[in-house]
C-alpha cells in the first residue's frame, strides 16, 4: 500500500567497459582532469608521520607545483599518470608465467655462471689456506643460491633484502649500525632473505624532512617481525629505482620487471594464439545462391546450410546446383605470421633486458639481425649486475666470514676482501690453448729482451688461472734449499693438482650453516 511514497527506480547507465590495454581507456569512460589524477596518485602514498617531513600532502604545492602547465595533451599525461605500482603480491601472482619468470631468473644466473675469486682490497695476495677457508664457507652457507635468488626475488619484486644473522650478546646490536668490531668468532649464520611485504620501512627525521642529507627518504631501519634493524646491517637490491617522489608508492623499493612487461607479455601470448586459429580458419568459403528461395526454405534451408558445413574440410566434395549456386575460397596468407609473433616476443625481451636469443633461445627475426650486437649488450648488463648487485652482497658474507671463522682460526689479523669476477664467456679448450700460447710468446719476447726476468714470468703463470701452471711454487727449483726439509714440503704442497689436496676440516659445516 505504501508503494506509491517510493520513487521510480532510475535507468542503469549503459557504460562502455574500458579495453584491457592501457592505451585504450574506452570512449564511455568518465573523464578525469590530470591534475586530479595526479593529486589522487600522491594522496594514495604512504607518508611519515614526522611533523616537518616536506612530502606532507596538506597543501600540494611542493610537489606539483608548476609540474602540469605544459602543452602535453590531457590523454597521453593520463595515460602515463596510470602508470603505477601494482603490488608486491601481485608481481608474485604474476611471475609464475612462464615467460616473466624466465626473464626474472636468467640474468642472476648467468652472471654467476662462471663464477669469482676473492682478492685483497689492497692487490696483496691473499693466504691460500684463508681461501680455501673461505670458499668452504661459501659452499655450507649457500652463497651461489643466495646470490641468485638475490637477484631473481629482486626483480619480480623491485627489491629484495638480504639480512645477515649474526649471534650478538648486544640486544640492540641490530637496531644500531653495523660495527664490524662486534662480530666474534663463531658468531655469523649465514644469508637470510626476506619477502618485502613481510617488512616494513621506517625513516628517521632526517630520512624523512632533510633533502641535503645523504640518506635522504631511504629508510632508516626496516622492521621485520617486530623487531628493527638498521639499514647498514642489511644489503637491498633495487632494481630500476624510482625518483624519491615515487618511493613511497614502491614503499621504498624499485620498479619490478612483471609490471614493466606485463602488457607486452599478454599481447605476445595473445598473437601467438592466433597462430593455431589462423591455421584452422584460414580458408573461407563463400556461396552465392539465391536469397530469396534460400530465406524461403526455412528450417530445410537452415539444414542444408548446415550439413555443408559439416562437410567442409580439405577432404570433403563440395556440392551444389550448377546453374543457380557458386562458390569462392579465399585463403589467408600466413607467410609472416611468425616474423610477427616472434616480433612481439623480443619487445618482450627488450623491455627485460634479456637478448631475445637469451629468452626464447632462436634467433631474432627483422633487421637482418644475428645476435651478435645483442649478446655484447647482455654481457655490459651482466658486468654491471656483478659490480653494483652482487659484489656488496659478497663482500660483506666474506667480511663476517674473515672475522668470525677465517681470522680467529688461522691466527692472523681480518684482511678486507673484494671479488674478481671471471669472464662471461667461457672459452673451448682450443680457445685457452691459443691464449696460453700468445702469453708465452709475449713472456718469452720481454725477458729476451730484458724487460722482465725468468721469475716474472713464472710469477705470472702462477697466477694465472687459466695457465695450467696455477698455484705452483713462484719460487724457481734452483732457488730452494734442499737442507731445508720444511721449504721442500711447502713446495711439495704448492705443486700438488689442487683438485687432490684435502679440504681443511677445521671448520664445523653443521655450526656455520645453523640459522
Amino acid at each position: 500500500m505504501f508503494n506509491w511514497l517510493r520513487k521510480p527506480a532510475a535507468p542503469a547507465v549503459q557504460r562502455e567497459r574500458a579495453s584491457f590495454w592501457t592505451t585504450h581507456a574506452g570512449d564511455g569512460a568518465p573523464r578525469v582532469d590530470v591534475r586530479d589524477a595526479i593529486r589522487g596518485v600522491l594522496a594514495k602514498m604512504p607518508h611519515p608521520t614526522i611533523e616537518g617531513a616536506q612530502d606532507d600532502m596538506s597543501g600540494y604545492g611542493l610537489k606539483i607545483s608548476g609540474g602540469l602547465t605544459g602543452n602535453i595533451p590531457d590523454a597521453l599525461a593520463m595515460w602515463y599518470v596510470n602508470q603505477g605500482f601494482i603490488g608486491h603480491q601481485l608481481c608474485a601472482l604474476i611471475s609464475q608465467h612462464w615467460l616473466i619468470n624466465k626473464a626474472c631468473s636468467m640474468p642472476g644466473r648467468d652472471a654467476i655462471r662462471n663464477g669469482f675469486d676473492p682478492i685483497s682490497i689492497d692487490g696483496d695476495e691473499l693466504d691460500p689456506d684463508a681461501v680455501k677457508m673461505l670458499a668452504r664457507l661459501d659452499r655450507a652457507m649457500r652463497l651461489r643460491w643466495n646470490l641468485e635468488q638475490f637477484l631473481r626475488m629482486g626483480r619480480i619484486f623491485g627489491i629484495r633484502i638480504a639480512l645477515f644473522k649474526v649471534d650478538s650478546t648486544d640486544p640492540e646490536y641490530y637496531e644500531k649500525p653495523f660495527n664490524a668490531d662486534g662480530v666474534q668468532p663463531g658468531s655469523y649464520k649465514g644469508i637470510v632473505q626476506i619477502d618485502p611485504y613481510w617488512t616494513a620501512p621506517l625513516l628517521d627525521q632526517n630520512a624523512a624532512a632533510q633533502p641535503d642529507t645523504k640518506h635522504f627518504y631511504e629508510p632508516t631501519w626496516w622492521q621485520i617481525n617486530g623487531r628493527r634493524y638498521h639499514r647498514s646491517h642489511l644489503v637491498i637490491y633495487r632494481h630500476d629505482e624510482p625518483v624519491d617522489i615515487l618511493k613511497p608508492a614502491y614503499l621504498y623499493g624499485g620498479v619490478p620487471v612483471p609490471q614493466q612487461i606485463m602488457e607486452r607479455v599478454y599481447a605476445a601470448e595473445r598473437v601467438a594464439n592466433e597462430a593455431p586459429q589462423l591455421a584452422q580458419t584460414k580458408r573461407m568459403n563463400v556461396w552465392l545462391t539465391d536469397m530469396s528461395k534460400f530465406a524461403a526454405g526455412g528450417d530445410a534451408a537452415i539444414a542444408r546450410l548446415n550439413d555443408w558445413i559439416s562437410y567442409r574440410d580439405n577432404y570433403s566434395v563440395k556440392m551444389g546446383d550448377k546453374e543457380g549456386d557458386e562458390f569462392q575460397q579465399y585463403d589467408v596468407a600466413l607467410g609472416d605470421l611468425d616474423s610477427v609473433i616472434m616480433t612481439q616476443y623480443q619487445i618482450v625481451a627488450a623491455a627485460a633486458n634479456v637478448p631475445a636469443t637469451k629468452l626464447l633461445g632462436t634467433t631474432p627475426k627483422g633487421f637482418n639481425a644475428t645476435g651478435e650486437y645483442e649478446e655484447a649488450s647482455y654481457h655490459e648488463e651482466l658486468e654491471s649486475i656483478q659490480a653494483h648487485d652482487l659484489t656488496p652482497l659478497i663482500e660483506r658474507h666474506h667480511l663476517l666470514c674473515m672475522r668470525s671463522f677465517v681470522a680467529p682460526k688461522l691466527g692472523m689479523k681480518p684482511i678486507e676482501t673484494t671479488v674478481e669476477w671471471r669472464p662471461l664467456d667461457s672459452p673451448t679448450a682450443k680457445e685457452v690453448a691459443d691464449e696460453n700460447l700468445v702469453k708465452a710468446q709475449t713472456g718469452a719476447a720481454l725477458v729476451a729482451s730484458g724487460a722482465i726476468d725468468g721469475q716474472d714470468e713464472r710469477d705470472r703463470i702462477a697466477k694465472d688461472v687459466s695457465s695450467g701452471y696455477h698455484g705452483i711454487s713462484q719460487m724457481a727449483p734452483e732457488d730452494l734449499e734442499e737442507d731445508d726439509p720444511e721449504a721442500e714440503q711447502t713446495n711439495a704442497e704448492r705443486a700438488e693438482p689442487r683438485l687432490n689436496k684435502p679440504a681443511p676440516s677445521d671448520i664445523n659445516e653443521s655450526e656455520a650453516t645453523q640459522n
